[in-house]
This record gives C-alpha cells, structure tokens and sequence, in this order.
C-alpha cells in the first residue's frame, strides 16, 4: 500500500516521549483514515517484534463518524476504557486514535479535560486527532487546546504521489485530479463523475458544512460552489457572483461561504496581491477548485473532448497548477497564493513566503511567449521573482512534479 510522506513523521512524533496531541486535519477522501490504520498497523508490527522486551503499545483507534449526534460522554468514555485497557493489559503506554473528531460535541473540552489529567497522573497515553472540517478543527483547538498540540496538514493527492501510486499521466491528472479512491473509475467518466458527486461532493457539504456549522442559506451555498467550480481559473467580482445565482444573498454571505468550502478543501477564492492589506480583501476573488476531479466532476464534457479543445484545455491546465500550488502552500508555514491584475495586465498566480514573492503565469501552448503580465509585474514588484509556467523553460506538466518549497529556495 503507498505510504505517503506524513507517516514517516508520525511514526517519528509517536516514537518520542508523550509531549503534545498530533491533529491531522485534510480534506474527505485524501487518506486519513488509511494513514491511521497503517500507523497502527506499523505499531502492531513492532510489538511484535519487542515482546520478548515486554516493550509494548496499545493501540485504540475509533472513529467518531457515525456519532455526529454524541455528547462530551461519548469521548470521556472512550477515554476511560484506554486507562482500564491499559492497566488490564499491562503496556507500557497507549495510542489513542480519534478520526473525525470534530463531529462529538464540545470534543476540546473532553480532549482538554483528559489530556491535562493524564499528564497529572503521569499517564502514558498518546493521541492523535484527525478531521475533515479543518475550521471546526482550528475552533476547537484555539479555544481548548492551545500549547498542547501539533498540527499536520494532509491534502490532496500530488501528481507525483498519484503517479508513483497508479501510473497517471499528467494529463490524467489534470483533468481527473487526486482523490485515490476515483482513481479505478477513470475509465467509465459518467461513474466516476457519478462518484466524485456523492461520496466527495455531496458528502463534504452535508456533513462537514452543512450538518457542523450554521448556514441560513444552504441553496445559496451550494449554487456558490457549483458556480465557482465552473469558473475555476477566473476572476468574477462577488457583486457579478450574485447577479448569476438563483438564491439573494449579500457579498459578507458569499464571502463567509467561500471561506467555509475553502476550509472543507472544495474551492478557494484567491485574493488580489497588493502591498496594501486593506485593497487585497477588497478584490475580486479568483475561483480555485482544490481539486481537478471536482471540476471535472461537474462538467457534462468528457476528457477526450477537451483535451483536443485548446482553449478549453487551457483552462484545464490552469486549474490543475493553481489546484497543485493551494496544495503545496498549505502545508507551508507563512505562504499565500493569490493572484495579480491591474487593468488588461494579469499574471496568473502569486505564491508569498515572507519577503519572497514569486509570480507565475501558465501557458498550456509549448513555446508560448506571452508574458505582458509577468512583464507589468515585475515593474510592480521590482524585488519579485516570475516564472513562465509552459514556457520553453518550464513545462505545465514539470511544474506538476515540482515541490514548491525547492522552487522557491532555487528562485531566492
């Protein structure tokens, strides 16, 4: 089974003395659950392996998904049947596994309660958290838990993950995206579409949106998200946004929306890049799925069909970059990707990373040499760097296998 590059570090944190809670947080149907069971089954290996030492580790490992409904009882439970375990069983120290936590009521409560007791009574017993609402996730912990945890971001599926893993091209990639449990239904669109639709789609918004967090308008949301998919790549004012939807709403509905489907992992609407706060939250926004499966998903088009329509597969290759780079900028610390555009001049995408500022703009066309905008910027943002994404330099499906962190340390 692939193992993806967060095991080896949790493998590590759990190695150590019990110091903090590791919290996972990610999208549906990117591998949490499976990275769990593989962390545990690793551990199982190793008791085996040290029991003639006396040396080992219980391991309980439960998901709260199907108890959206429990009180603070539910984990408090839980919590007290890995002290009795633990005393029965005589290990040397427990590994508590929670997955979908943020769906037990007031979970930082409990987390906050049992954790500090254990360290009290000098209990060794080490958690580890994982959710699918990364926002009721970050609640929950900067309300309860502060200082006592660490954070790990698991996100979509890169190209090269998907690859390594099956064999995709990057022309797959693009437009069938990084979910690994679509990826046998690529040959059949009509059910892989059909799939996308229920088990990400509908499931991402109803139990992560819909059923934790109020919404006044679920119509609303919903069409926010279906017309912002289709507008993956483009920039449309949330004023023009209202005048497309079905459902009245104001652009403070619309905003707060598109931050709860950024959060869910669905889409993201990228801020203008400027040196003044205050006019960046202003811009319009650029429409970024987080994933191409999710814009292929809602399109009636089949692969084939656009591969061989240049502008539409242009489109394509702009989304699946953008798509690969909020991937990548959200497991780095202090990094934004946004956009950049002043009258006919526009440069795709803008990565931040402290004083770095680097511009990229895509071109699907090999060759192709239009870079008026990345010219416009530069004379901006004089200390900025600027990349050609397709260029004769760079190719869009290179950029796809690149890691931005060595990106951008190559570039400073």
């Amino acid at each position: 089974m692939y193992e993806r590059s967060l095991l080896a570090t949790l493998k590590a944190r759990v190695a150590e003395p019990r110091r903090f809670i590791q919290v996972i947080v990610g999208p549906r149907q990117v591998g949490k659950t499976t990275l769990l069971t593989q962390l545990t089954d690793a551990l199982s290996e190793t008791e085996t392996a040290t029991y003639a030492r006396q040396s080992k580790t219980l391991v309980v490992s439960i998901s709260a998904d199907a108890v959206s409904t429990s009180g603070i009882g539910w984990l408090d439970q839980v919590w007290e049947d890995t002290r009795t375990k633990l005393r029965l069983t005589g290990c040397d120290e427990a590994l508590l596994c929670v997955d979908e936590v943020q769906k037990v009521a007031r979970w930082s409560e409990s987390v906050k309660k049992n954790w500090d007791l254990d360290t009290k009574e000098h209990r060794p017993i080490k958690v580890i958290l994982s959710g699918s609402s990364r926002l009721l996730i970050q609640d929950g912990l900067t309300e309860s838990l502060t200082g006592r945890f660490e954070s790990h971001y698991l996100g979509h599926w890169s190209y090269n993950e998907m690859a390594e893993a099956f064999g995709l091209s990057p022309e797959q990639y693009a437009w069938f995206g990084g979910y690994p449990g679509a990826v046998g239904l690529i040959d059949d669109e009509p059910r892989f579409k059909s799939y996308v639709t229920a088990a990400i789609i509908e499931t991402s918004l109803n139990r992560d949106i819909f059923l934790m967090t109020k919404i006044d308008k679920p119509a609303l949301l919903r069409n926010v998200f279906e017309l912002g998919t289709a507008y993956s790549g483009q920039i449309l004012s949330l004023t023009k946004m209202l005048g497309q939807l079905q459902d009245a709403g104001n652009t403070t509905t619309l905003a707060r929306y598109l931050h709860l489907l950024d959060q869910a992992g669905l889409l993201a609407g990228l801020q203008a890049a400027s040196s003044r706060p205050v006019a960046a939250r202003a811009s319009s926004p650029k429409y970024q799925t987080h994933n191409m499966a999710l814009y292929s998903a809602s399109r009636s088009d089949l692969f084939a069909s656009t591969r061989a329509n240049s502008p539409a597969w242009g489109r394509v290759v702009e989304s699946a970059v953008g798509a690969h780079l909020i991937a990548q900028t959200r497991m780095m610390l202090n990094t934004s990707l946004e956009y950049w555009r002043e009258g006919e001049k526009e440069v795709d995408f803008v990565v931040r990373q402290g004083d770095t500022m680097v511009g990229l703009e895509v071109k699907s066309v090999p060759g192709s040499s239009h870079v008026q905008g990345l010219t416009a910027f530069e004379k901006r943002f004089p200390q900025a760097r600027t990349l050609l994404v397709g260029g004769a330099a760079l190719s869009w499906e290179d950029f796809l296998r690149t890691d931005l962190p060595h990106l951008l340390a190559a570039m400073s």
